[in-house]
C-alpha cells in the first residue's frame, strides 16, 4: 500500500506535469512568436539536436552502468541526461518564442513518415514528463524498487523522444522542401 507521502508526491507530480504541459501547449501552439528577430536564434535547432543526442548518449550510458551495477556512474549519467534534457527544453522554448512553429512543407510519402514520427514524438513527450519526475523522485527518496519499476517505462520513452527529436531536426533541415 502506498504511504501518504508517496500518494501526495505522485499527486503533486501529476498536477505539476499537467501545469507544465498546459504551459508548453500554450507557449508553442497558441502564443504568437516574438516580433524581435535575433541572428543567433536560427542556430538553436542544431543546438537542440545536439542536446537531444547528448541526452540519448547519457541515457544509454546510464542504462549500461546500472546493468553493470555501477551505481555511481549510473547516477552521474542520469544526472547529465536530465540536465541536457532540461537545457534542451530551455533552448526549444527560446526558439519557439522567437520563431513560432516550424512547418513541414515536403510532399509525398516523406510527409506521412515525418508526421508519424512527429505525432508519436509529441504524444510520448507528454507521457514522459510525469514519468521522469516520478522516476527521479523515487531515486531521490531512495525508493529503489519503485525507481526501478518506473525506470522500465521511463527509459525507453525518454530515449525514443530524445532520438526522434534528432530525427525531426534532420527531416526539417534536409527534407523540408
Amino acid at each position: 500500500m502506498k504511504s501518504n507521502t508517496q500518494k501526495f508526491a505522485y499527486s503533486f507530480i501529476l498536477i505539476l506535469s499537467f501545469l507544465i504541459l498546459s504551459f508548453l501547449a500554450w507557449f508553442i501552439y497558441i502564443k504568437p512568436a516574438a516580433s524581435t528577430e535575433l541572428y543567433w536564434v536560427s542556430s538553436l535547432p542544431a543546438l537542440n539536436a545536439l542536446l537531444n543526442t547528448l541526452s540519448s548518449i547519457f541515457l544509454v550510458a546510464g542504462f549500461i552502468f546500472i546493468k553493470k551495477k555501477n551505481v555511481k556512474a549510473h547516477v552521474l549519467s542520469m544526472s547529465f541526461a536530465t540536465a541536457t534534457s532540461g537545457l534542451f527544453l530551455v533552448s526549444y522554448l527560446t526558439y519557439h518564442h522567437f520563431q513560432g512553429d516550424t512547418k513541414f512543407i515536403a510532399e509525398g510519402p516523406i510527409r506521412y513518415i515525418y508526421f508519424s514520427i512527429l505525432i508519436s514524438h509529441i504524444l510520448l513527450s507528454i507521457v514522459q514528463v510525469p514519468l521522469i519526475f516520478i522516476t527521479l523522485w523515487n531515486a531521490f527518496t531512495k525508493r529503489y524498487e519503485k525507481h526501478k519499476f518506473w525506470a522500465r517505462w521511463t527509459f525507453p520513452i525518454w530515449l525514443y523522444v530524445s532520438v526522434t527529436g534528432v530525427i525531426i531536426f534532420l527531416f526539417l533541415k534536409y527534407l523540408n522542401n
